[in-house]
């Protein structure tokens, strides 16, 4: 079979070709092409990793605007419930002084209109003695017929009742 005897002379040159096909690929594609698909790939990487970083920082400093907004927020619930605790104790301040003061005109009031009940008290005794006597004269007058002065009526008068 002459095919048979003409298969080891193409078998040489197919190798032949294809080492030098592949070599060729080979500085071609590694040596031209893979560098620059590093180059890109690396100059990716660190633009990711700049990327990150400054998205790290900004949310440092997010964190941070947070932080101090919360703080100005409780310093502010703070300072308004003092106010609040402050205005509270005050009107509370305010209002016990003014109780006070009513308190005191109330009692003045009181103790003037005690005064009055006891003037007027003393001058109704006065005049129940005073009738008492003229009664206590007329009925021993008339009883009696013997004439009592008025002095001596009042006395009587005035005893009976401090017994009674």
């Amino acid at each position: 079979m002459p095919q048979l005897s003409q298969l080891a002379l193409v078998y040489q040159s197919q190798w032949f070709w294809l080492l030098l096909v592949l070599a060729a690929i080979y500085f071609f594609v590694g040596r031209g092409i893979v560098p620059k698909v590093e180059a890109t790939v690396d100059l990716r990487d660190a633009q990711i990793a700049a990327d990150l970083a400054e998205a790290e920082r900004l949310r440092g400093e997010a964190d941070a605007a947070e932080e101090a907004w919360r703080a100005r927020i409780n310093d502010a619930h703070a300072e308004a419930h003092a106010l609040a605790h402050d205005a509270k104790d005050r009107s509370l301040r305010d209002t016990e002084k003014r109780v006070s003061a009513a308190d005191k005109k109330l009692a003045a009031k009181a103790d003037e209109a005690a005064r009055a009940l006891d003037v007027a008290r003393q001058g109704a005794l006065a005049e129940i003695e005073a009738l008492a006597a003229d009664a206590a004269r007329e009925i021993v007058a008339k009883l009696t017929g013997a004439k009592v002065d008025d002095k001596a009526a009042r006395k009587a008068v005035a005893g009976a009742l401090s017994r009674a």
